[in-house]
């Protein structure tokens, strides 16, 4: 059969368009870099962050304080998502990437503040001597003054926490980065009691209930975003070959009462591969739209944890380890994939979903795929992880490594590439997130332990 995609291939080979790369690659170039709309990043004396002038931080929380619960802040924060509080306050939702004996533990090094949460309160206690200390903890700022007034810990007894996302109904949704079954892990030295590689539900307040979303899948989750009109779930898979799901809840607003869990697939193009990997034959150019269908997944909580496979094989498409993910204002999903890119050097999808999405009338004006930043130089963009959208519709998208210098990188509503900071307190940035009025950029130094707030003169780009 002869597909629209396929005839592009063989016209494109016909014009010899493959200079520079193997197999079948046509040559895909960013969109044009790199504007300047803040001036040159400037070094901090302090050695945390470079940014432009007129731009300063605050640092919001640091790991091993104590917080109000008189549990400490534990470490490696990753996803954070903000809201709207009281009197103009924003709280924090914050996940952190731990596994037990990992880093920071809010418990103490000899947890000798475990019994200040009741054992209920964990989703694994590790039977008492490795508590999950995953999870996530809440922090109410005061964006005005710059002034931290509360944090705790508000998920307990999960493990790499590693993203998530905002929903429409003011909650945060967080995403177990594992697989983990009961047992003893002996690289950590810790013990399961369940099994992981779930979602959590985190109100704004108060701490959560550990209940697993099983319907929402067992995997490698990295993030999600939620399409505010259908109440559709979005969802990453952190693997070289995962796939990328949304969830249709039976309950709009009601992730725990179950849903179908899907898988997207390319129109006409069973298990296409969008990594565009110099090895593999499949190439999507940028800005080239793929209309989609979605296949319905069986045995979501994967003992085996194979969903990918499955999927792939039943005619899914396949990602570059997909990372952060984030629903703009008008509806449009953006999600970066880390290793994506001819030199795996990170890429940005724009999924569009059906003004029909999740119904029966769906087919009738699909979903579109498009591929939205893909650089392929070390020097623009590499291992684009987090992201959120901007007030005015851009991206900032957190890089996780990058050599000696780890970027906070701006991304403008045509593709256009700026930087907005580098990371000298060493390992990656992550969480990025506005506050509700749009002064405040937050975000996360997963290694160094801290939480920021960020302002300054912002443009709207």
């Amino acid at each position: 059969m002869l597909t629209r995609r396929s005839f592009l291939k063989n016209t494109s080979l016909a014009a010899g368009t493959t200079a520079g790369f193997l197999g079948l690659h046509r040559h895909v170039h960013a969109s044009p870099l790199v504007i300047d709309p803040y001036g040159p990043l400037i070094k901090d004396p302090g050695g945390i962050i470079d940014l432009p002038k007129g731009f300063s931080y605050t640092v919001v929380s640091a790991a091993g304080e104590e917080m109000d619960d008189g549990l400490l802040v534990p470490g490696r924060m990753d996803g954070m998502g903000a809201f709207a509080g009281e009197d103009g306050k924003t709280i924090l939702v914050c996940n952190h990437e731990l596994h037990p004996k990992l880093s920071v533990s809010s418990f103490g090094e000899k947890l000798e503040r475990l019994d200040r949460i009741p054992k209920e309160k964990f989703y694994d206690y590790g039977k008492g001597k490795t508590p999950h200390n995953g999870g996530t903890t809440t922090i109410v700022y005061d964006t005005a003054k710059r002034e931290t007034l509360k944090r705790h810990q508000s998920l307990f007894g999960t493990v790499r926490n590693c993203a998530g996302g905002v929903t429409p109904w003011n909650t945060w949704i967080s995403c177990e980065e594992t697989v983990n079954r009961p047992g003893s892990h002996a690289m950590f030295q810790y013990f399961s009691t369940v099994d992981h590689g779930y979602n959590f539900e985190v109100p704004t307040s108060g701490v959560a209930d550990p209940l697993p979303l099983k319907a929402m899948g067992r995997f490698n989750h990295e993030a999600v975003a939620v399409h505010e009109p259908s109440g559709i779930v979005y969802q990453t898979e952190d693997r070289h070959e995962g796939l990328f799901y949304r969830f249709i809840p039976a309950e709009q607003g009601k992730l725990s009462a179950g849903g179908k869990l899907q898988a997207l697939v390319v129109s006409d193009e069973a298990s296409y591969d969008t990594r565009n990997w110099r090895e593999h034959a499949t190439s999507t150019e940028l800005f080239e739209e793929l209309k989609v269908e979605w296949l319905d997944m069986d045995d979501v909580e994967a003992p085996d944890e194979d969903l990918r496979f499955r999927g792939f094989k039943a005619g899914a498409a396949r990602f570059a380890r997909g990372e952060g993910i984030w629903a703009a204002d008008n509806g449009d999903i953006y999600f970066t994939c880390t290793n994506g890119g001819v030199y795996k050097d990170g890429q940005i999808w724009k999924y569009t979903p059906s003004p029909n999405e999740g119904t029966a009338e769906e087919s009738k004006q699909p979903g579109v795929l498009s591929l939205f930043v893909e650089p392929n130089e070390k020097s623009i963009l590499h291992a684009a992880d987090n992201l959120t959208v901007s007030p005015w519709g851009g991206l900032v998208t957190c890089e996780d490594r990058n050599g000696k210098v780890i970027r906070l990188i701006g991304v403008t509503p045509n593709g256009e590439l700026y930087y907005l900071a580098n990371n000298r307190a060493g390992g990656e940035f992550a969480g990025a997130c506005f506050s509700p009025d749009g002064s405040t950029l937050f975000v996360n130094l997963q290694i160094a332990g801290m939480t920021l707030a960020i302002t300054g003169p912002w443009q709207k780009m």
